[in-house]
């Protein structure tokens, strides 16, 4: 059997979206930007896209703007805004536990003479509310926070954040990193009163390379990349049709029989869960309920490296990633970790376990078996 437990780095991509990109690549291959029938066919994909993308979150076609994916999305949002809003105020914040792709701009946009206030999270990975309220100040101009965090699956309070950051400064822009929370949440941006949103495609069994980013009308932004002014000249650039038109496939998938898939994931976790709790060498992190999310699982295992650990479940053909995956190929230790508090101990013995709609009980049962046969025999000869 084997058990793809690593769907938050990337998803199989549907057969469906496969399917169409072929079609796009092999037959309705023009460039969207020319003006005879093969370019017209081409942005009828895109124009399609976009459509599906903008009806699951109820957004106006002319508000969002498709990018290489969400790192893409994240940068283009932070810095354009920081550049766009500079003469308004040079504060932003963040936290402690987002993504590389919020915290490297952040510290560009430092290094350029921006100034940035780094929320800190408690046990289970979620902000305080009267600490962002305290952090605003008439000089903040972007607030960026994840809604769901990518390694232990906390989610944060964006509505509430929305609220408190609109009425302490209504001029402030709120950006929410959304690549673990599009298509597991119903996410309505202008309700929720976010500005910027960004979305990656493989995270929901769309290809990869490709993303979209949300911004509200009117909202000042400038572009990151220069050329050819495409997009009405926010991104640059001839779009990757085939990867758009795979990417609305999938969307469309994803927000399909929506509620029967999240019961699905959320079964998923708790049997999972309930299996795991038997294991006296296991600890799970951060909130483990409905009001996490529905398909991350953080696990550190007591004297055995998370390297070691994930290349013995891989010999059982199940597959899981040690922390992010994102940082996983480089050896550093989890930022996410250490504000949450883990043990000193766990900070190199932690798995993450994270599932998708096409995964079953047999997987997880299988998984569970497997972590009982192998982990006591690994802290035998892993650590002393």
């Amino acid at each position: 059997m084997e058990a793809y437990f690593d769907n938050s780095a990337t998803t199989k991509c549907s057969a469906k979206a496969a399917e169409l990109m072929m079609k796009v690549l092999t037959e309705d291959y023009g460039n969207p930007s020319s003006l005879h029938l093969k370019g017209v066919e081409a942005e009828d994909y895109i124009k399609e896209a976009r459509s599906r993308i903008c009806k699951t979150m109820k957004i106006n076609d002319s508000e969002l703007i498709f990018t290489s994916g969400g790192t893409e999305s994240d940068n283009m949002a932070i810095i354009g805004a920081a550049m766009a809003n500079k003469r308004n105020g040079m504060h932003l914040i963040t936290t402690k536990i987002e993504h590389a792709a919020v915290g490297s701009p952040m510290k560009f946009l430092e290094e350029q003479g921006f100034s940035v206030t780094y929320l800190d999270v408690d046990e289970n990975g979620l902000i305080s509310l009267e600490e962002l309220e305290q952090a605003i100040t008439p000089e903040t101009i972007l607030v960026s926070i994840m809604y769901v965090n990518n390694e232990i699956g906390a989610v944060e309070p964006i509505e509430e954040a929305a609220k408190i950051i609109k009425a302490k400064n209504p001029n402030t822009l709120f950006h929410v990193d959304a690549i673990q929370a599009y298509g597991k949440y119903q996410i309505y941006p202008k309700r929720m009163e976010i500005d910027m949103m960004s979305v990656s495609s493989h995270k929901i069994h769309g290809p990869k390379g490709v993303g979209f980013l949300y911004v509200k009308e009117k909202t000042k932004i400038k572009p990151i990349i220069y050329g050819g002014g495409h997009q009405k000249g926010m991104r640059s650039g001839t779009e990757n049709v085939p990867g758009v038109a795979g990417m609305g496939q999938a969307v469309a998938e994803a927000y399909e029989k929506f509620e029967e898939k999240r019961e699905h994931l959320y079964k998923l976790k708790e049997a999972f869960l309930e299996g795991i709790q038997n294991f006296e060498w296991a600890h799970v992190n951060g909130k483990t309920g409905r009001d996490s999310a529905p398909h991350i699982v953080s696990v550190s295992f007591d004297n055995v490296r998370s390297e070691v650990l994930l290349h013995a479940l891989e010999d059982r053909n199940i597959f899981v990633s040690a922390g992010s995956a994102c940082s996983s190929n480089k050896p550093a230790v989890s930022a996410t970790l250490q504000a949450i508090k883990v043990k000193k101990e766990y900070l190199d013995s932690t798995v993450r376990f994270s599932f998708c709609s096409e995964n079953t009980l047999e997987e997880i049962n299988y998984c569970l078996a497997v972590l009982e046969e192998i982990v006591p025999v690994l802290r035998r000869y892993t650590r002393h």
